[in-house]
C-alpha cells in the first residue's frame, strides 16, 4: 500500500527537531538523528515481500515496538534527542493509521486504525479492485492525490516546517531542502501513473 508520503513525515521530523532545539539545544548530529527517525521505519518496503499481503505496513518495523525500544535506549542511556527520536518514530507509526493502517502494535493480522483512505468494503474486496489498474499502486496515489483535505494538510505542513526551522532552528535551516526532492519524487510517480493508466 502507498504511504503517507514520504516528504510529510520528514517535514515533521523537522517540526519536531526544531520544535527540541528551541527548548534543549541539539548538535547538528542530534537534529539529523530525529529528522530520520521520523521517516526510518519507511525503508521496510524493501522488505515487502516477506509481508502479509506484500504490504510493508504489516511488518513489525510498522508497530510502536521499535518506537518504544527507541525510547527506552534513550531513557537508559538518559539522551534526550534519541527518546525524542523514539516518540517522532511513534507519531510516524500513528499518522499511517490514518490513511491506510498499520501493524500499529506489531501483532495486527490486518492494518490497524482509521483507514480513511479506504472503505471496509474496498479493504475486503481489495484485490478484485487493484485488477482494474496496470499498476497496483495507481490506486493508493490516485486516491490519495484525489482528497483535497490530505493536499491541504501537506501545505499546512510544508509551511510549518519552514516557520519552525526558521524560528525555531535557524543554524539547521538547510535542512528543510531535502524536502523538496522527497516531495518532487512522489509527484512524478504520480504523474507517471496516471499517464500509465491514461492508455487504457
Amino acid at each position: 500500500m502507498e504511504i503517507i508520503h514520504i516528504n510529510v513525515h520528514y517535514a515533521v521530523g523537522i517540526i519536531i527537531a526544531s520544535i527540541s532545539n528551541y527548548f534543549i539545544g541539539l548538535t547538528l548530529f542530534e537534529f539529523i538523528l530525529i529528522v530520520f527517525c521520523s521517516f526510518l521505519m519507511d525503508f521496510d518496503i524493501i522488505l515487502s515481500k516477506y509481508a502479509r499481503d506484500n504490504n510493508h505496513r504489516m511488518l513489525i518495523t510498522h508497530s510502536i515496538i521499535p518506537a518504544l525500544l527507541i525510547i527506552l535506549i534513550g531513557l537508559i542511556m538518559t539522551w534526550p534527542a534519541l527518546i525524542i527520536g523514539g516518540i517522532a518514530y511513534l507519531i510516524h507509526v500513528i499518522i499511517d493509521t490514518f490513511d491506510w493502517g498499520t501493524n500499529f502494535f506489531g501483532v495486527n493480522k490486518n492494518p490497524w486504525g482509521l483507514k480513511l483512505l479506504i472503505s471496509k468494503q474496498e479493504l475486503k474486496n481489495l484485490e478484485t479492485i487493484l485488477k482494474d489498474f496496470k499498476i497496483k499502486k495507481s490506486f493508493f496515489d490516485f486516491r490519495y492525490y484525489s482528497k483535497k483535505t490530505i493536499l491541504t494538510i501537506e501545505f499546512i505542513l510544508a509551511i510549518f516546517m519552514i516557520l519552525c526551522a526558521y524560528f525555531f532552528a535557524l543554524q539547521f535551516f538547510l535542512m528543510i531542502l531535502l524536502y523538496f526532492p522527497f516531495l518532487a519524487f512522489h509527484i512524478y510517480v504520480y504523474l507517471k501513473l496516471k499517464k500509465i493508466e491514461g492508455n487504457n
